[in-house]
């Protein structure tokens, strides 16, 4: 082979498997994506860009939400890459520079990897995190010094009121935890039920069925002795509204889908044992 036919190849391979990368392609798609907003529960807002290039053909979605109240608060900032559309469609409900608060379920990029866009467009904003999360990530990525909250600590948004739940290596990370808002008895679940698709906003429907097909395509929970338990304890909230990070918001018995999500974990760790993988 010619070396300047050799070359062209090379070029041709490496940027066939750029394309395949799907940040890469995700990075391409977000000029023509868009960001569509739902009203999930009285004062709650749905944030929600779709990327149809991420397990297709049912595609994938990135939820934020937004917590209105007199110091709003934003749960998940989005990857940095989503940034300007998420700050275009949080402008449609409020300026920007209003949030007060900034929360995430655990340190990855599409849960807080535009906080300091966040922080720089909102002066008055605090991060917020549990402990675990703000020692061994907070306290340096934070460009402003970070909200150190307890287990079960609430903070008064006014007019709202959230509380954070740690939820360790649930379903993943050591610093995992989640908000739930009590006035409208809204858990913000973070990657809880995780699933494919963007067929709607909201759903009375199942969401344990396809969290369980999500969990045997991605494996991307951190299979642990205490998650159901873990799980079990949220269900002792009684939601009304789950709102997921990649999903339909759910509406109906919260209890009941966290006490079968925790089932269908148990089940999986005892397979484990089973076959002597742990």
């Amino acid at each position: 082979m010619q070396p300047t036919r050799a070359r062209t190849l090379r070029k041709r391979w490496r940027k066939r498997a750029v394309a395949n990368w799907p940040l890469r392609r995700l990075a391409k798609r977000i000029k023509v994506m868009e960001t569509k907003i739902s009203e999930i529960a009285e004062g709650i807002y749905r944030l929600s860009t779709y990327v149809p290039d991420i397990a297709p053909p049912a595609g994938f979605t990135f939820n934020q939400f937004l917590v209105l109240g007199d110091e709003p608060l934003m749960f998940h900032t989005g990857l940095r890459k989503m940034f300007p559309l998420n700050r275009d469609a949080l402008n449609r409900i409020i300026e920007a520079d209003r949030l007060r608060w900034i929360a995430f379920g655990h340190f990855e990029a599409d849960e807080c990897g535009a906080m300091n866009e966040w922080l720089a467009l909102a002066p008055q904003a605090t991060p917020a995190h549990g402990q675990t999360g703000c020692m061994v990530s907070l306290n340096d990525f934070a460009d402003r010094a970070p909200r150190v909250m307890n287990d079960n600590e609430t903070i008064d948004l006014g007019g709202k009121r959230i509380r954070f739940i740690d939820t360790p290596h649930t379903p993943h990370g050591w610093d995992a935890g989640v908000l739930y808002e009590e006035t409208t008895r809204t858990l913000l679940c973070g990657d809880l039920f995780t699933q494919l698709g963007n067929e709607r906003a909201m759903t009375d429907g199942d969401v344990v069925g396809p969290a369980i097909a999500a969990e045997d395509i991605f494996k991307y929970s951190s299979l642990n002795p205490g998650m159901g338990s873990t799980i079990r304890s949220l269900s002792k909230l009684a939601p009304r509204t789950l709102a997921l990070m990649h999903g339909p918001a759910f509406v109906g018995d919260g209890a009941a889908a966290l006490e079968a999500l925790a089932d269908d974990y148990d089940r999986r760790l005892s397979d484990l044992v089973r076959v002597g993988r742990i």
